[in-house]
């Protein structure tokens, strides 16, 4: 039972039992903030026993100071040789006898000291070993270091922010950037960095957080992973074509078919003939190895597309599948060939649907061009200039703006190619329209599921202006395309129904469309529409982020050689005005700017421009009136 002026530890503080009637306890507590001294009711069992007093007041106890020891505390352990003194034989062995009014001291130091484990002043104390306490003590003075290491780094790391000196230092503080790195890449959306310093934790402010470091260049290009898509190509394996499907096959060889393409291409996928009377366009034939549900196609899937970036091409299938299936790369080559017999208005009238061996001729579009008026070339110029006209009186919308093609040399200098709208290559576009026409139009008359492309009609200026101002105007007013397994218009081309099957190398949902086409041949199981949704619905997701990842990426790419070339200047036409701003198209770059108007801007008119300072953070490539 505690009596008056009893020193008690109360919650981790002094107490001075002032008070006992009816086996209620009163204390008083040290006071706060210059206050008056507090007074409480506790239970007995809440407080324990340091000193039975007496002591007149808590605030005393605060102030005073221990005496020198007697002995140091690291001799405790051999003294006591294994047994667990009480507080009181404790601290007579370091202090002697102390006055009632240092026991709370005693008590602090001993609690808090790293040769003792204190529980409570009436539980027996345990003597730590010297081995233990020197152990612990290191790891307290490595903790100590680290935190002092972590704060000098949060204090670079806001200088760094601020472009400020004493900022950060490479390489050591590499390794507490990872995180930063992490979510400038779009991997993860935390950064204990960033949070320590006190900065947003955002990917744009880790990104010039890494370029500002030094850490990254500025040339370090994070859109293709921000938009989750792999900078390496497929590691899941296409495997060979069954020997089955091959005698199976076809032997078209004896037509004459023509894969053309950009210069640039190395992953030819379609050919196109005309014999007998009938265009053929034939497209390469992964589906014959990759099947539904299989690793390569769940890859394929997730992927969405192959990602063209000025770096490289990283392929939605593994690079076996050029070997077995791209089109001209070998003597014969596998296809699916798509056979199109027309009406007398020019509309698709019937299809055929086989699989072939081919012979292909690989030719660039320039090649085509010289070529178009032979006899085994000139059929499929006039059913494409046929076709297009059909598609221009039902509606079709035809854009020609300036594209570019952006190349990278190995020490990554930069340059960008005019890419040409030549004859061949409308041809070539309009045959690919036709096969896509056809296998939706053979989907549908017989009953398969499958992936239909619509668009809703565009959202056309009454007052269409003319040059580069109309055109920009045209694709500002169309619709975004929609894939799913009803048939619908697609007004942006001025077709009834539409799919894509060209590009089943290239494409995840032409080659879900093939993989179905052809169980439809075989007369398997069909996919059904619930199956074909949930998998269209996943490569187009897919897909989208792909082209996201290479328009980033060309622009990302765009802002680094202006800032490599800060005298260029360029002409630019001005495509939209609003208000005082007004969008500009830089036909050199392929690229448009929204920037103030010039004085007396009109559409269609030339602009010089300069480079001002991009910022590829930003993705702002600093365009001005020169």
């Amino acid at each position: 039972m505690f009596k008056e002026k009893n020193l008690l530890l109360y919650k981790n503080q002094p107490a001075v039992v002032c008070g006992i009637e009816d086996g209620k306890i009163t204390v008083e507590l040290p006071k706060k903030n210059k206050g008056p001294a507090e007074r409480k009711n506790i239970r007995e069992k809440d407080a324990f026993l340091l000193s039975p007093g007496p002591v007149s007041s808590p605030d005393t106890v605060l102030q005073e100071i221990l005496p020198d020891f007697e002995i140091e505390p690291e001799e405790a352990e051999s003294f006591f040789s294994g047994e667990t003194p009480s507080f009181r034989d404790l601290s007579e062995f370091l202090w002697g006898a102390l006055p009632p009014e240092k026991t709370w001291a005693a008590w602090n130091f001993l609690s808090s000291s790293p040769w003792f484990i204190c529980k409570s002043p009436e539980d027996p104390i345990i003597i730590k070993s010297r081995e233990d306490v020197l152990r612990e003590n290191e790891k307290r003075e490595e903790k100590e270091r680290k935190e002092k290491e972590r704060e000098a780094f949060f204090l670079r790391l806001k200088n760094t922010a601020r472009g400020q000196a004493g900022g950060i230092k490479l390489p050591e503080d590499a390794p507490f950037l990872q995180d930063a790195e992490a979510l400038a890449l779009g991997k993860t959306d935390k950064s204990t960095a960033l949070h320590g310093a006190g900065l947003p934790e955002t990917t744009e402010t880790a990104h010039s957080i890494l370029i500002k470091s030094g850490c990254w260049d500025r040339k370090k290009n994070p859109w293709p992973s921000r938009k989750e898509q792999a900078f390496s190509n497929t590691q899941v394996p296409v495997e060979a074509p069954p020997e089955k499907d091959d005698i199976e096959r076809e032997d078209f060889t004896f037509m004459k078919a023509f894969a053309i393409d950009n210069e640039w291409s190395d992953d030819p996928d379609d050919a196109v003939s005309f014999h007998d009377g009938k265009l053929w366009v034939h497209v390469a034939d992964p589906a014959a190895s990759v099947k539904p549900e299989s690793p390569a196609d769940k890859e394929a899937r997730a992927r969405g597309s192959t990602l063209y970036i000025p770096e490289g091409i990283v392929r939605m299938l593994d690079g076996k599948a050029l070997e077995y299936f791209a089109l001209g790369l070998s003597e014969k080559s596998r296809a699916l060939s798509f056979g199109i017999t027309f009406s007398e208005t020019g509309a698709v009238k019937d299809v055929d649907i086989k699989k072939t061996f081919i012979s292909v001729t690989r030719m660039t579009y320039k090649q085509a061009d010289e070529a178009k008026e032979s006899p085994e070339l000139s059929p499929l110029f006039a059913i494409a200039e046929r076709n297009f006209r059909r598609r221009m009186e039902a509606g079709a919308v035809q854009i020609d703006l300036p594209e570019v093609k952006i190349s990278l040399d190995p020490r990554f200098e930069i340059s960008f190619r005019p890419v040409s709208h030549t004859e061949a290559s409308g041809m070539v576009r309009e045959m690919m329209l036709l096969a896509g026409e056809a296998a939706a139009r053979f989907a549908f008359k017989n009953s398969i599921p499958f992936q239909y492309i619509s668009q809703e009609e565009p959202s056309m200026p009454k007052n269409l202006p003319e040059g580069l101002a109309g055109e920009y105007a045209k694709r500002r007013a169309m619709k975004a395309r929609k894939t799913g397994t009803i048939p619908a218009d697609h007004a942006g081309l001025g077709l009834g129904m539409y799919s894509q099957v060209t590009s089943p190398l290239r494409r995840y949902g032409d080659l879900a469309a093939h993989q179905q086409l052809r169980r439809f041949l075989a007369g398997e199981r069909l996919l059904t529409a619930d199956e074909m949704t949930e998998r269209i619905a996943e490569g187009d997701m897919a897909q989208r982020m792909c082209i996201q990842a290479e328009r980033a990426t060309n622009m990302h790419w765009t802002i680094n050689y202006l800032l490599d070339h800060p005298d260029w200047t360029a002409e630019a036409c001005v495509v939209e005005i609003n208000g005082k701003d007004c969008t500009l198209f830089i036909p050199e770059l392929a690229l448009e700017a929204v920037t103030v108007c010039p004085p007396g801007a009109q559409l269609n008119g030339t602009v010089l421009v300069k480079s001002g300072g991009g910022d590829v953070v930003k993705l702002n490539p600093g365009i001005f009136p020169a």
